[in-house]
């Protein structure tokens, strides 16, 4: 079995430390009304996204999520929040320097004693989630349970739901994958962005991910019978009707948008290996991207 077969299997176990987690470190995270801002590269700026949006539909207050590096200069904020698994990647780091003197920090990383962890103002450590793979799969869904249970949402329905998606049946078979399109709404969108990434880093398959609605507004154009799309929710009415009139096949969510992750993750892992890919070891990546000054 492969690293990240492991780390994938291993998630619900782990949503369950995460939300334990919350609890022990409520005080440590955003705390109800704060205007915040995340930032993070690559799977932790999907992930952040996502939580921005629950936690406004929360009515926690007012969070956006950035790239690291192109967060807008001048905004304030109460907290910022920054995420990276292995507490290294240079513009997360970076920016996080920049804002020392402005606004305090909390880093979301595995690795405490990295250089994010130095440097933020306060930390909390997903150490039980640190993963082998450079494929980024558990740090980021504990990520997202740790949040979502520190904004109220009881999360037993989530973890049964993922515990069934690491033997659901997966929706299309590897050597039937043409395009796959995943869509999402609200907090789902920044999930949907992530379960396109697995695929395209895994598997270097085409891949893409919209909010629903806008995936009229253009992409359908290209929808044709080696189309798959995939919804992390269910879809705006009428919308089914006009994917599936390309010959696009439509997969329809079978629990939380969390646990459909985790079966895009595992498609991920199987059309790598049934393309001869590693996905332990994908083309052009590394754990953490560090970049010379």
């Amino acid at each position: 079995m492969t690293f990240v077969a492991e780390e994938i299997e291993s998630q619900p176990d782990l949503w369950r430390r995460a939300a334990a987690l919350a609890v022990e470190q409520a005080p440590m995270l955003p705390e109800p009304g704060a205007r915040i801002a995340l930032f993070g590269c690559g799977t932790s700026l999907y992930v952040a996204q996502a939580i921005a949006a629950a936690r406004e539909a929360a009515g926690h207050g007012e969070t956006d999520a950035f790239p690291a590096s192109e967060m807008p200069h001048g905004r304030r904020y109460d907290l910022a929040v920054a995420v990276s698994r292995s507490g290294t990647t240079t513009e997360v780091v970076e920016l996080t320097r920049r804002l020392a003197d402005s606004v305090p920090v909390l880093a979301i990383t595995a690795q405490e004693d990295g250089p994010l962890g130095k440097l933020a103002t306060r930390t909390v450590a997903l150490a039980f989630a640190d993963e082998r793979s450079v494929v980024q799969t558990r740090f980021a869904t504990c990520m997202v349970a740790l949040f979502r249970a520190h904004l109220g949402e009881r999360l037993e329905r989530v973890f049964a739901d993922g515990e069934r998606a690491l033997s659901a049946p997966l929706p299309v078979e590897p050597d039937e994958v043409g395009q796959l399109v995943f869509l999402g709404r609200s907090a789902s969108v920044g999930l949907a962005h992530e379960a396109a990434l697995k695929v395209r880093e895994a598997a270097q398959a085409w891949s893409e991910a919209y909010p629903a609605m806008e995936y009229r507004h253009g992409p359908i154009s290209v929808a044709d019978d080696t189309s798959t799309v995939w919804a992390l929710e269910p879809l705006p009415a009428g919308l089914e009707d006009q994917i599936t009139a390309t010959g696009a096949t439509v997969v329809k969510p079978q629990g939380d948008p969390l646990a459909e992750l985790v079966r895009a993750q595992r498609l991920a892992v199987e059309l790598a290996l049934a393309r001869g890919l590693d996905p332990d070891h994908p083309r052009n990546l590394t754990r953490s991207v560090v970049l010379e000054r």
